[in-house]
């Protein structure tokens, strides 16, 4: 049947084919647009990959070094003159990997520093992050853990501070009760616990104010021979050169160095082998302090530890030989904190501990 002029049914029916086309057409589109997204992403994941490997990007450099070495030694085949030029295309190849090489890997020796800091305490010491790579992520978990760290340190000793201020107070009133109990043994042994007490919290304040190293000195003009003399006693010789330099130091942090010192030699020393020596002498523009015990001396593999906090040798460990640990520790503080560094030997017979003071 011919269509009538009004009826708009075939219009309807030709649009609706116009859109159903439009419709493949877009989809079409998508399609395509899909896969190339797709295939897109795919490079740039793998290109991101391949920067991050590091042991890609090494063997991308020893490839593309072997194909420009073996095409150099071809194109050198076809002519009299290759060697000639050959060599120097060889040469320069060879030294732009080694660049390349060596830009790859230079972040390591910025790790080494930084482990180097972090065997030292230095836990404020950051590793820069040169590359995104494999090394820039063990950089910045190397900072992570130096911030770690810091932070428990910075707890303890915060935590240390807070229980030392508490004790002192009752330890103060318990010592004051302890006095007005009748004189005898059980008197005398109260009081000496309660000492030791009181040393021990001293000590644990003082290694936590020394812990931030020089801001913690007062110093002044300090004379070390008047200080050394001040540790005669029947059991100690003094060796003290004449003539040596006054030092800015602070007396007291030194004076309570000696005094440990002193103190831990006589309590390891043989007197039958002979008194604690007591040795100050020039060193340069600075005053070397040496301390010598005619003991048992220590275990060698027990020197590293020594110094470290309530640290004690296992032929050390009694309250009343060994003291807590912190003596040395102390000592180690105080020579740090001055520039120094206290230096730990076994002698023959013997143990000795000596410091540079400048």
């Amino acid at each position: 049947m011919k269509p009538h002029p009004y009826d708009h049914r075939w219009r309807e029916r030709c649009d609706r084919m116009k859109a159903k086309r439009a419709r493949r057409m877009n989809r079409d589109w998508e399609y395509r647009w899909r896969v190339r997204h797709r295939w897109h992403q795919r490079w740039h994941h793998q290109h991101r990959r391949f920067n991050h490997s590091l042991g890609a990007r090494l063997i991308a450099v020893f490839i593309v070094l072997a194909c420009a070495s073996s095409a150099i030694l071809w194109w050198s085949e076809d002519s009299a003159a290759g060697l000639l030029w050959a060599v120097p295309a060889l040469l320069l190849v060879t030294g732009l990997a080694f660049g390349a090489i060596r830009h790859m890997v230079q972040p390591l020796h910025a790790l080494a520093l930084g482990a180097e800091a972090f065997r030292r305490g230095e836990f404020s010491h950051r590793v820069p992050v040169i590359h995104g790579d494999e090394i820039g992520d063990l950089a910045r978990r190397f900072n992570q853990m130096a911030a770690d760290i810091q932070a428990m340190l910075d707890g303890k000793r915060a935590l240390l501070l807070a229980l030392s201020h508490e004790l002192r107070s009752p330890l103060t009133r318990a010592r004051l009760h302890a006095e007005m109990v009748d004189e005898g043994s059980s008197r005398d042994a109260l009081l000496d616990e309660l000492a030791q007490m009181r040393d021990l919290i001293s000590a644990l304040l003082e290694s936590e104010r020394l812990g931030v190293g020089h801001r913690a000195l007062s110093l002044a003009d300090c004379d070390l021979a008047a200080l050394a003399r001040e540790q005669a006693q029947p059991s100690v010789a003094l060796h003290i050169e004449a003539g040596l330099p006054r030092l800015k130091l602070d007396s007291l942090r030194v004076q309570l160095c000696l005094r440990n010192l002193v103190q831990n030699a006589l309590r390891h020393n043989d007197a039958a082998q002979g008194e604690v020596q007591l040795t100050l002498a020039r060193a340069g523009d600075g005053v070397r302090l040496t301390v010598r015990d005619f003991g048992p001396g220590v275990p060698p593999e027990s020197l590293t530890q020594l110094g470290q906090p309530f640290y004690r040798p296992d032929e050390a460990r009694t309250r009343h030989g060994g003291g807590v640990g912190l003596g040395l520790c102390l000592c180690r503080l105080v020579a740090e904190a001055h520039g120094s560094r206290l230096e730990l030997r076994n002698v023959e017979p013997g143990f000795e501990v000596s410091l540079t003071l400048r």
